[in-house]
């Protein structure tokens, strides 16, 4: 017969997840979470109920993994909850809505601190307050045992307000690419941080909690987009989606795409320079700034916000750059690829 296991003490801080438990995490972490506008109920029931004037909801779900999105040696949980909201409130602004609240799911190490999630929860709250949303509920449940990792799934809820979605499917030949946001800086932000740096601050900050032009998305479907989806992938990457699904040739300005990102000078050509890169390596693949990319009719003034970098045209779907393929201009700049792959 064998003998039980002597018992370990834990040593786990008095703030951690496993000494507070689920519901103490839950209420501390609601207590930062903010109200939103649309709810009629919020938390603490077994799910949550929205009001939706226009009758249709917008979803989007994204998943943020420790090590793979954020480090908490880079970023702080404030930061790491401003990015989380980012990811999903641009998708839903691409669609030409607003975003009315956010789901949680949480999974974490027992012993992260409630602290730490706290900032996570000031983070998404104050990302979504501008916009009238705040978290309306979720779940928590313990990692796999030896992970490690800290796991954020956030789905955004959002009102079309009346307006038609913008689907990703709706270019014509003719019709003028334009965009709304900055392109490149997240990436340089993440080159900076890989070499242990910490500066120039802005780049590093855009890499921490990115900037959507969120106002963009619903401005863009009230002036007549055709097509529009969130840059998170990378310029080229991402009009390739655009190209694909209206089935159509997109060519790219450069001079205008360096005019509207790299005009005047700034933290992108200085750690350009330093590191003996190309700018536009960033600007053209870089992901994560969240801009807005959008295809309008050409007689239509672009509304404020927007700047034109291209055309649409007819022909084999795909994306090109003053003539020649994304994927040849993407080599020429020193990238690798078009953009960010999952699982490559």
């Amino acid at each position: 017969m064998s003998r039980p296991r002597p018992l370990v003490p834990r040593t786990d801080p008095a703030d951690s997840v496993r000494v507070v438990g689920e519901f103490g995490v839950i209420a501390r972490v609601l207590a930062r979470s903010g109200v939103a506008r649309a709810a009629e109920v919020g938390p603490g029931d077994d799910a949550a109920v929205l009001r939706t004037p226009d009758g249709r909801v917008v979803a989007t779900t994204d998943v943020l993994v420790e090590g793979r999105h954020f480090r908490r040696d880079w970023s702080s949980a404030e930061d790491v909850g401003h990015k989380a909201a980012a990811a999903n409130l641009a998708d839903v602004a691409a669609m030409g809505a607003v975003t009315t609240a956010l789901l949680v799911g949480l999974a974490c190490p027992p012993d992260t601190p409630t602290t730490w999630l706290e900032g996570v929860a000031a983070g998404l709250a104050a990302e979504c307050a501008p916009l009238g949303a705040a978290v309306v509920g979720g779940d928590t449940v313990s990692a796999a045992p030896g992970s490690g990792a800290v796991v954020l799934s956030v789905t955004a809820l959002g009102d079309l307000g009346g307006r038609a979605p913008v689907l990703r499917s709706g270019a014509r030949p003719g019709d003028v690419l334009a965009l709304a946001g900055r392109l490149g800086w997240s990436a340089c932000g993440l080159a900076v941080l890989r070499r242990g740096f910490t500066s120039p601050a802005a780049a590093v900050a855009a890499h921490r909690r990115p900037t959507p032009p969120y106002a963009a998305g619903p401005a863009a479907a009230g002036a007549g987009a055709t097509a529009m989806c969130d840059v998170s992938d990378g310029l080229l990457a991402d009009a390739g989606h655009l190209a694909r699904e209206s089935g159509v040739r997109i060519d790219v300005d450069r001079a205008a795409l360096v005019r509207a990102t790299l005009e005047p000078p700034g933290p992108l050509q200085q750690v350009a320079a330093a590191l003996g890169g190309d700018p536009m390596a960033w600007v053209l693949t870089g992901g994560e700034d969240h801009a807005l990319l959008a295809t309008f009719p050409a007689r239509r003034p672009l509304p404020e916000g927007w700047t034109p970098v291209g055309a649409v045209r007819a022909g084999q779907p795909g994306v090109w750059v003053d003539g020649q393929p994304a994927e040849a201009v993407a080599a020429a700049v020193g990238a690798e690829g078009t953009g960010h792959a999952h699982f490559r």
